[in-house]
């Protein structure tokens, strides 16, 4: 599997962030290998023909999409066309944070590590257009910095990403409210944090030293979902992405995963899922033959 690393050199200044024109600066990162980045990205999609397979998804590439794509997520790039036209935001997920003075503010926008809802949206003609512009004002800002360069950048991105997030929620019929419940964004870092060591609802609320009953209203609250529902929702894509991009049997994901019973992990995705995890695997691959 390829890794992309973010590349600092090539900002104008000294932020982890850029806007990249897949024309001029994303020559070889649409090979059709499977890859994954040390940074998060939403994709803008002006022109393309052909599927992303994102995660255990497959996102049908077309004109004013954009499409979220988390660090560490597994993608691959299948295009039918050699020239997609899409404009990319990339930035390091510590860097959001710094910059925003919130070290929350990541999980707080609800198309970053999700995994109950899609991860594209579709944007109206002037909304995405509007967004292409204060991209270019970003990429502007990046490239010819004044001293006020970075308040500029500040304002536009939170802007682009606040406004992302709420039309996200609205296509998707997400109950939300952004920086209401600390303690139920803390529980989501939790679990991407440790979700191969902790599965059990104790163990969090330990970790963030609330009690059970807290943690789950935080969790409803927050989220719609008790905090038993979300670990096995995260428990289930952790699973799905080893059935996928690894060789692994299920005994041994069951090992990495620190789950004694195997079985016990096979019962679980059969009835969330519908099928067993072998099943699934075979369907996967069953769609590359074809």
């Amino acid at each position: 599997m390829k890794t992309i690393k973010f590349n600092k050199t090539v900002c104008g200044v000294e932020i982890s962030l850029n806007v990249l024109d897949c024309d001029s600066d994303l020559n070889n990162e649409f090979g059709s290998e499977i890859q994954q980045a040390d940074f998060f990205q939403i994709a803008f999609i002006k022109e393309a023909k052909g599927v992303l397979r994102l995660n255990q998804s497959e996102i049908k590439l077309k004109p004013n999409t954009a499409i979220f794509i988390s660090k560490h997520q597994q993608h691959q790039w299948l295009l039918e066309s050699p020239s997609p036209k899409a404009i990319f935001l990339v930035f390091q997920e510590d860097f959001l944070n710094e910059f925003f003075a919130d070290q929350l503010f990541s999980y707080r926008l609800l198309y970053f590590y999700q995994t109950a809802y899609p991860l594209w949206l579709e944007l109206p003609v002037t909304f995405f257009d509007n967004s292409l512009n204060q991209l270019s004002e970003i990429s502007h800002e990046l490239k010819q910095p004044e001293n006020d360069s970075a308040h500029i950048i500040r304002a536009l991105l939170y802007y682009l990403l606040m406004r992302l997030n709420r039309l996200y929620a609205k296509q998707h019929k997400i109950e939300h409210s952004v920086a209401l419940d600390n303690l139920a964004y803390k529980f989501r870092r939790s679990l991407e944090e440790n979700i191969r060591q902790k599965q059990r609802v104790d163990d969090y609320a330990e970790l963030l030293s609330v009690s059970r009953v807290s943690l789950n209203q935080a969790s409803k609250r927050q989220f719609n979902a008790t905090a038993s529902e979300l670990i096995k929702q995260r428990l289930l894509f952790e699973v799905k992405n080893l059935l996928l991009y690894t060789g692994r049997t299920l005994e041994q994901i069951a090992y990495d995963l620190q789950i004694s019973e195997p079985q016990h992990l096979s019962r679980l995705f059969k009835s969330k899922e519908g099928v067993t995890p072998t099943e699934f695997r075979n369907s996967w691959g069953k769609r590359e033959k074809g």
